[in-house]
Formats: C-alpha cells, sequence, structure tokens
C-alpha cells in the first residue's frame, strides 16, 4: 500500500531523479524562469525552496550544504550573493509556477517556474 508516500518519483531511479533536478535547479537559480513539465515544476520547486532557505543563513556550512545537491560554483555564488540578500525578509514562498497550454506532441502539461 502507499499510504503515507509522498515522494516525487518521476518514474526514474533515485540517481537520475537527482540528477534531473540538480539541472532544473541550477537552470532556475542562474536564469531564474524555465519551462517544464507539471510534475518536474513541482518537484524544482520544493528543492529550490529549501536552498534558498539554506543560503540565507550566510555560513560556510550552508554553502557546502548548497555545493553537495548543486555542483557548479557559478550557481552557489548567485544563490548566497544574489539571491539570498533579495529574499532576506521573505518567510517562504520564493517561486511561482505559472500553467501553460498542453505540450503538442504528449499532451503534457507545461508549466513556467520562475523567482518571485
Amino acid at each position: 500500500m502507499r499510504h503515507q508516500k509522498n515522494k516525487i518519483t518521476l518514474d526514474r531511479k533515485t540517481a537520475s531523479r537527482a540528477s534531473l533536478l540538480a539541472n532544473l535547479a541550477e537552470s532556475l537559480i542562474l536564469y531564474e524562469k524555465i519551462k517544464t513539465t507539471k510534475a518536474k515544476g513541482k518537484a524544482t520547486r520544493s528543492l529550490v525552496e529549501r536552498l534558498i532557505t539554506k543560503a540565507k543563513q550566510q555560513t560556510l556550512a550552508a554553502r557546502r550544504g548548497i555545493l553537495k545537491i548543486i555542483y557548479t560554483p557559478n550557481a552557489t555564488k548567485k544563490l548566497i550573493e544574489a539571491l539570498a540578500p533579495r529574499y532576506k525578509e521573505r518567510k517562504g514562498g520564493y517561486t511561482r509556477i505559472i500553467t501553460l497550454k498542453n505540450r503538442k506532441g504528449d499532451g503534457a502539461e507545461e508549466v513556467i517556474v520562475e523567482l518571485v
């Protein structure tokens, strides 16, 4: 039974799911807006919100924790130096999901995930 199993699996194994979410999160941090499917967008939103909250601590331990999830130094630097001060007073809800039309090829629901 699947009672109280709330993990979003995206029909992938753990390693490929973690890699996909890390890449989406990095793109969202660097470009501040991405276009993806609804399920991937919801999973990315929760990851990015946790990363921004961690970046607001401005400590070396927080930086190292972020680098465990996002591997590129550019994204980590932008997250800590640009995004964390921007959301310093905000308690949460750093992202917004805007629903678009369904994709033509397979009918998947598409969304735009952007930073507020």
